[in-house]
């Protein structure tokens, strides 16, 4: 009986969640007297994909390959920093290390609106306004805390004898870390490259701050061209929508089980 009620409870859980995308996807085939329809039209009559051409047609296919692209190069950034900040505080000990790491914890905890002035500021004096580069380097800052924290247990999940072996081998550091380490921790990077590319594809405020030109804008603000100001163009606007979750969808199909065993096995020490 508990079985059944747990059982029950998860598919409550799973339709609450996906009946916004099955209707948003609904919403994206239908004409425009059907989208405005009451009652509402719950199943297309008359599908189109009329929508998806206007939207395809449009500059969200850049929009799309932009937050990629700023995606990818932070996940690059991001995880080369943190994971050698990562294996250093599993590793090795010095003075004022537990301090360095709450330091870097407590840095999560600054609200991230705090921080849009200041850095729409020193964006201005360096020239980098309306860049991907600037994008690229403060998403990489605000998501490196939690990457070095994620990183350093999975490095200390890896057992201190292999570096003993490599270094009777004739390994030095470097090639301990490269050869040794960091193969091990594969699913901890690929959970951190989750975990900052979700941030990245869904954060607004900061792209739409930095960021004013068609060349350089993001999808999450691209997406906000089908809202005007006398109306919402809401079959195109589900359409656009569909498409921006396609890179998402594709990831995490590809990379479900690395990111399980992840996500698990950097919870547990030792």
């Amino acid at each position: 009986m508990s079985s059944f009620i747990v059982y029950s409870l998860l598919l409550l859980a799973c339709v609450f969640a996906l009946f916004p995308l099955a209707w948003s996807f609904a919403t994206s085939l239908k004409g425009e007297a059907e989208v405005v329809a009451y009652p509402p039209v719950w199943i297309p009559n008359s599908p189109t994909l009329e929508n998806y051409a206007n939207v395809l047609t449009s500059g969200l296919p850049y929009y799309v390959l932009n937050s990629v692209l700023v995606a990818a190069l932070t996940i690059v950034l991001s995880l080369a920093i943190a994971a050698h900040a990562g294996y250093a505080v599993s590793r090795f000990s010095f003075r004022g290390r537990d301090a360095l790491l709450y330091l870097i914890l407590a840095s999560m905890m600054v609200a991230r609106v705090a921080n849009i002035v200041p850095l729409y500021i020193l964006g201005s004096r360096l020239g980098l306004l309306d860049t991907k580069l600037a994008l690229v380097l403060v998403y990489s800052g605000w998501q490196m805390p939690i990457a070095v924290w994620l990183l350093k247990d999975f490095f200390a999940n890896v057992p201190p004898s292999l570096d003993r072996a490599a270094q009777v081998d004739g390994y030095g550091a470097l090639a301990i870390f490269y050869r040794i380490a960091l193969p091990l921790v594969r699913p901890g990077l690929a959970a951190a490259a989750i975990l900052i590319f979700m941030f990245v594809w869904n954060d607004f405020i900061l792209a739409v701050t930095l960021t004013t030109s068609e060349p350089n804008r993001m999808v999450t603000v691209g997406l906000y061209n089908y809202v005007g100001q006398f109306g919402i163009q809401w079959g195109e606007l589900t359409a656009a929508v569909t498409v921006a979750l396609l890179p998402v969808l594709v990831l995490f199909a590809f990379v479900q089980r690395t990111l399980t065993q992840g996500l698990t096995a950097g919870a547990v020490k030792g």
